[in-house]
């Protein structure tokens, strides 16, 4: 074990301080401090996870906990950092492993560890077996440690690892905890629930093959009586991994609380031959006395600063039109030009022509796997609409689905075994179309290859990658060493593996990610992508409630948001206004038809463009609040602080007024007090105050808005006097 202690960085920054005579390691990140030791039976348990400890700060030594009957065993009661099924556990096992003698029991002891860093590797060694877990640690300074493990067979058989997380996060002992997390579906994704944890586990899981529109691995952990969205105590949470994964928050009857998440067990077995590793993905957590704002705010940042690709300060999100609700399959060179010459008037900059421009496409029965341009739709293949619309002034972007095929495809036909399929069962179709078995060097090789070709032979500069089903028959003839099943890993592996080589390839590539709307969301995914789809679904008062839940967990900056033609999927009327300050809360974007949108829209649309491209900075970038939830009533807001603290944005909405009651004074967050603001309203007539300010008079008196009637809205602009 290595003695030297690592050189502390600024206050709130990170480092990680060795105790060598008392066996610990303290990661102190953000506001936050995280310390793990090992106890008298050689075992790495967690010892503190919370507020940032003073320099110096001596903490009780690491000790198992006490056995408090013959059913109640010391295991079950020690906060392990990564236990093994086996000695007596039965909470939720980190790891379990089937060796060749049929023995399925891990006992792990501490056996060495190294700094390097920011990084903390702690080594882990079977009692018995010769099995080595190797457990990670990074701190960052935003206020977030990743953790993540590698199982190693340093053994001569081969061992089958068959449950492997990432990470267990143990909360202090105690009562009155309560955690959150997000639920959905197709067009109803980010549903926030909150609950008490009580005994007993609760799981929120993925079996799909990818993260899901049915949950998202998040989680956010408060206490009932002191958390809220502007204050008390929130540990909070998000898991790396685009593939089938599970987590699980108990209560145990003694008072703790722990999250083991990572690689979903169902289904799952991975062979590892002598000498062979599996690494698991990253588990990022954080705490905050802050409440629920604060945690966001915390990830939001981490997620811009180190985790997207173009990261620590990636520019904010360009306006995009897509053709696809103008046009759905029906695309032309002509009619394309056309779109493109009404989108840029409004102001947009980047401009993607979707589903329908490749192989035999005219509807979603064909053509999947074929990807060449279509030479009925576009004779001069796709240089001419791209050089218009570079004329223009914008960007050309252009929509894939690379992973799926048509049955009715060339690439079927010449490559059946290349689907993922069970041999001699059916292949179940969903959307007409089958999963490719990306987990397959050649098809790996397939996807890669034309995908290359097409952006390397138009100038492409964004690419929106669709995914339009799930999982089913998950089988791999002809398996690599680490079994079948591996297809769990090996499939997203590749995944990561193709988009990190197309943007080392083609730098300036964009990539949106997009499943069906919301359904691969995750931070494994969003170390390779831009931009997110959030859901198909864009009405705007469904989507005040889907980016209210979204906002929990990711970025404004990677939150796509499209203004489209009414009435929408719940057959609403709801004015252009609204729709636009709704789809301003993250990355605008236009899908409307623009072919029949009348004149004084197309003004009205301009006119709202050119006014976000004053906010994108603040809004992308800056701090998030979110003053009034659109489930709590009528009145809903948000509002955003500039990171140099020079403007702020309101964006407030009214779905429907009530006994002719005024709309809520709106009080404002994270601001300077001392400050003076200059106040400019997107409607003169709407706001009702000064156009000089002062912050402490914004947060504490408030503004008030004169919203009225069904689906009125409004927006605030607040510049900082110098």
């Amino acid at each position: 074990m290595s003695a030297s202690v690592a050189v502390a960085l600024p206050c709130f920054g990170q480092a990680i301080h060795v105790d060598a005579a008392r066996m610990q390691w303290t990661i102190d990140t953000g506001t936050m401090s995280y310390v793990v030791g090992v106890n008298e039976e050689k075992m790495v348990q967690t010892v503190y996870w919370g507020p940032r400890l003073a320099p110096g700060a001596v903490l009780p030594m690491a000790k198992m906990g006490g056995e408090r009957s013959s059913f109640d065993p010391a295991m079950v009661a020690t906060p392990l950092e990564y236990a093994g099924f086996g000695a007596g556990l039965y909470t939720e096992p980190a790891l379990k492993v089937d060796s060749a003698d049929g023995d399925r029991t891990v006992v792990l002891e501490y056996a060495d560890a190294h700094v390097t860093g920011d990084l903390l590797e702690l080594v882990l060694r079977d009692k018995v077996k010769p099995i080595v877990v190797h457990l990670y640690y990074q701190g960052f300074a935003q206020g977030v440690v990743a953790r993540w493990s590698r199982i190693e067979n340093a053994g001569k058989t081969t061992i089958k690892v068959e449950q492997a997380a990432s990470a267990t996060w143990n909360l202090p002992r105690g009562t009155g905890y309560e955690w959150s997390w997000l639920t959905g579906q197709w067009a109803g994704e980010w549903q926030l629930h909150t609950a008490a944890i009580q005994a007993g586990a609760q799981v929120i899981e993925s079996r799909r093959g990818s993260t899901s529109h049915e949950a998202n691995p998040w989680f956010a952990v408060g206490k009932t009586k002191e958390t809220t969205e502007r204050a008390g105590p929130v540990w909070f949470g998000e898991l790396g991994w685009s593939g089938s994964w599970k987590m699980a928050v108990e209560g145990t009857t003694q008072d703790d609380v722990r999250i083991t998440g990572g690689f979903n067990p169902f289904d799952f077995e991975y062979a590892l031959k002598p000498g062979e590793s599996l690494g698991t993905p990253k588990f990022y957590a954080g705490y905050t006395a802050g409440g629920r704002g604060e945690a966001s705010r915390i990830l939001h940042r981490f997620q811009r600063e180190v985790i997207l690709p173009t990261h620590p300060d990636p520019k904010p999100r360009p306006i995009i039109y897509n053709s696809w609700e103008a046009t759905e399959f029906n695309v032309s060179e002509a009619g394309q030009i056309a779109l493109a010459e009404k989108a840029a008037k409004l102001g947009v900059e980047l401009f993607v022509i979707d589903d329908g421009w490749f192989g035999a496409r005219k509807d979603d029965h064909a053509g999947l796997g074929d990807w060449v341009v279509n030479k009925e739709k576009f004779p001069n293949g796709l240089k001419p609409v791209i050089d218009r619309v570079h004329g223009l002034g914008m960007k050309f972007g252009l929509w894939f689905e690379p992973e799926m095929v048509n049955p009715d495809s060339d690439l079927y036909r010449k490559h059946p075994e290349w689907a993922m399929n069970f041999p001699g069962r059916q292949r179940t179709e969903m959307r007409n179309q089958l999963l490719l078995n990306l987990a397959r060097t050649d098809v790996k090789e397939y996807v890669f290859g034309f995908l290359d070709k097409t952006v390397s032979e138009n100038d492409i500069a964004f690419i929106k990658w669709d995914y339009n089903r799930n999982w089913s028959e998950p089988g791999w003839a002809g398996a690599d060493s680490a079994g079948e099943k591996a297809i769990y890993v090996k499939y997203v592996e590749n995944l990561y593996e193709i988009f990190a080589r197309l943007r080392k390839k083609h730098p300036g590539l964009e990539i949106e990610t997009c499943s069906g709307g919301g359904g691969r969301v995750d931070l494994g995914i969003l170390q390779y992508t831009d931009e997110v789809w959030t859901s198909d679904n864009t009405d705007a008062l469904d989507r005040l409630s889907i980016q209210y839940g979204f906002s929990q967990a990711y970025a404004p900056q990677v939150m796509v948001a499209w203004v489209t033609d009414v009435p929408n999927m719940d057959h609403r009327f709801i004015p252009l206004q609204f729709r636009f300050l709704v789809a301003m809360q993250g990355a605008l974007g236009v899908g409307s038809n623009l072919n029949k949108m009348p004149e004084a829209e197309l003004a009205e649309s301009a006119q709202l463009v050119n006014f976000y491209k004053g906010i994108r900075d603040t809004v992308q970038t800056g701090g998030l609040y979110r003053l009034a939830s659109p489930e709590a009533g009528d009145a809903a807001q948000v509002e955003y602080v500039a990171k140099d603290g020079s403007q702020a944005v309101l964006l407030a909405y009214l779905h429907s007024q009530r006994y002719r009651m005024a709309y809520p004074t709106v009080k404002l967050e994270g601001l300077d007090a001392t400050a003076i603001y200059r106040v400019r309203a997107l409607d003169a007539a709407k706001y009702k105050g000064a156009e000089l300010v002062s912050g402490s008079v914004l947060m504490g008196d408030g503004v008030r808005l004169g919203l009225t009637g069904d689906y009125d809205s409004t927006a605030l602009v607040l510049e900082k006097v110098k």
